[in-house]
């Protein structure tokens, strides 16, 4: 067996309850999206980031922070409707583990376990055949979402 899917096998995800994994996940968003990537100078963070109904995802991978996602009715009014999944980061050693499979799917779990209809997402080009396989359906062509081409994609949240 090789060694990705044995870390798969080890990655867990769960929704943030505490200062310690929040801030480990504003860490590994940083390490991926200002540091490596240069997707924003300073900082990813945002408006979501401190609205109470932004759910914050961290994904461990044999007991140590490696990935985060975070997800949020797109009206705050109305969590039985559309939600977004942004900031999906894993931190490069972790990217052969298998993890980002497992936050995407949990993410889709959780809003859709919150009421949600569907769910979308802006992901950059070269993850548009990640997505695919995990049943997103692309919506139109190129588009510049922060500054950079991104793909529209969405998957239905409600129970077939």
């Amino acid at each position: 067996m090789s060694a990705a899917p044995e870390l798969a096998a080890s990655a867990r995800c769960q929704v943030i309850d505490n200062a310690g994994d929040l801030a480990a996940h504003h860490a590994i968003r940083h390490a991926v999206f200002v540091l490596e990537q240069h997707v924003f100078s300073e900082s990813d963070r945002d408006h979501r980031d401190h609205d109470p109904v932004t759910r914050h995802v961290i994904g461990y991978v044999g007991g140590a922070p490696a990935g985060a996602v975070r997800l949020f009715p797109l009206d705050p009014r109305d969590p039985g409707g559309d939600w977004q999944g942004d900031r999906l980061a894993v931190l490069p050693e972790y990217r052969a583990s298998g993890l980002g499979m497992p936050l995407v799917r949990f993410a889709v779990a959780t809003a859709g376990a919150l009421g949600g209809r569907m769910m979308i997402a802006h992901i950059q080009p070269a993850n548009r055949t990640f997505f695919r396989r995990l049943g997103w359906t692309q919506r139109g062509g190129p588009e510049i979402y922060v500054g950079r081409p991104h793909l529209l994609m969405t998957i239905d949240l409600t129970p077939a």
